[in-house]
């Protein structure tokens, strides 16, 4: 039903933004530290950390410096910890056999998170691009990325994780069939409580760059991932994407990327009513960063305005690079 206004004068919505507490009585949507989730990348070493160049701010840790990030997070108030492993050219191969490793990266930093701040929620990333001598997110068979192949080795690596810690595995391959696969091997193996975030809508972005020279990703990458990833021109593809995974066994469903994609955000919302979360990428980060870095844009102001954007949308939460400074930003 369409509100009834009152021509003006009788209706002056002017008078609603007259002072800060009458703005803060009309505002319809709120940003807090509860709808964040960090992402951090992991690499080999000890008590080191390296800058990733084309992300401004942003660093890969070893495993120790993991755990301390966490420890950060959870002082900040922010629910969840999101892991991203940096592997070497040596480590990556044809059969990505350290994806599921029980000591690999992600697994190690699980469990060094779990000992110093327990109470915050672990996600992890569930693709084998990390692992893969290609580059891609599935095995390469002939030049093309197989499908059932790939998701017996994404319930393999699932399945560590869970074993590791894992609160939330955040399965990002977009191979057909893992979640229902992935939810099975859950059950059967005694990890019901396990919760999957799925990359639902995960469209073959150009915001991407930043993101696959942190995790090492760029150089190894043979052709595109258009045969797999979502074509960024579709909008009801993705409602059929999340149907298919919620009807699979995902409790939560996520966009990716974020800011390009707010109308996907809201067509989720509004379709199914679950838990809606957003990826702010590693594009969407560095063009701020760098417009802020060079006095273009008011740095803080407009990271806030970035994250109410997914809150209108009708995002529960959002998975951003700007998670800690923006914490400290509320939390004054």
């Amino acid at each position: 039903m369409k509100p009834t206004v009152a021509p003006f004068p009788a209706t002056r919505l002017r008078r609603m933004r007259q002072s800060p507490a009458l703005r803060a009585m009309m505002r319809e949507n709120t940003v807090t530290p509860d709808d964040l989730i960090w992402p951090v990348f992991v690499m080999a070493g000890e008590d080191d950390e390296t800058p990733v160049a084309s992300m401004p701010g942003v660093v890969r840790r070893t495993v120790d410096r993991i755990a301390q990030a966490a420890v950060e997070a959870q002082s900040l108030g922010i629910p969840a910890i999101c892991i991203f492993p940096y592997t070497g050219m040596e480590a990556r191969t044809e059969d990505c056999a350290e994806a599921w490793n029980p000591d690999n990266l992600t697994n190690r930093a699980i469990r060094a998170i779990k000992d110093v701040a327990p109470d915050i929620a672990v996600m992890t990333d569930i693709a084998l691009d990390p692992y893969n001598i290609n580059g891609h997110d599935g095995f390469v068979e002939d030049g093309e990325i197989v499908n059932d192949r790939t998701v017996e080795a994404l319930v393999k690596m699932g399945l560590a994780q869970a074993e590791a810690g894992a609160d939330i595995l955040g399965p990002s391959d977009m191979m057909d069939g893992r979640i229902g696969a992935l939810r099975t091997a859950l059950e059967s193996e005694g990890h019901q409580n396990v919760t999957i975030l799925s990359y639902t809508a995960k469209y073959a972005s150009a915001f991407y760059g930043p993101f696959r020279d942190a995790v090492g990703a760029s150089a190894a990458l043979k052709g595109d991932k258009n045969t797999y990833q979502m074509n960024p021109g579709n909008s009801d593809e993705a409602l059929r994407l999340v149907e298919r995974d919620l009807m699979e066994g995902a409790d939560m469903v996520m966009v990716k990327p974020g800011m390009p994609y707010l109308d996907i955000c809201r067509r989720v919302k509004d379709s199914f009513g679950v838990p809606t979360f957003a990826y702010q990428v590693s594009g969407e980060y560095a063009m701020i960063q760098a417009a802020a870095q060079n006095g273009w844009l008011d740095h803080d102001k407009v990271m806030m305005e970035s994250l109410m954007s997914f809150k209108r949308a009708g995002c529960d939460g959002v998975l951003t690079y700007f998670a800690p400074a923006a914490a400290r930003l509320m939390q004054g």
